[in-house]
């Protein structure tokens, strides 16, 4: 199956978003049960997550 995890598994508080993979925690607890399509569109939409948390909480990211 495939997964978006990097094993970076860090929740930014006020997102709820992992800051390791950009899922919620909703996402990650039901990705296993998830259909593939359903996967494929949170998957789509991951990259821009990651990058709106970057710019509105910078200080989450160990860089």
């Amino acid at each position: 199956m495939v997964t978006p995890c990097i094993k970076v598994c860090a929740v930014e508080p006020l997102s709820g978003l992992c800051i390791g993979c950009g899922r919620t925690l909703r996402e990650i607890g039901g990705w296993a049960s998830f259909s593939p399509d359903a996967r494929d569109r949170i998957m789509a939409v991951l990259p821009d997550r990651l990058a709106r948390l970057r710019q509105t909480a910078p200080d989450a990211f160990m860089e």
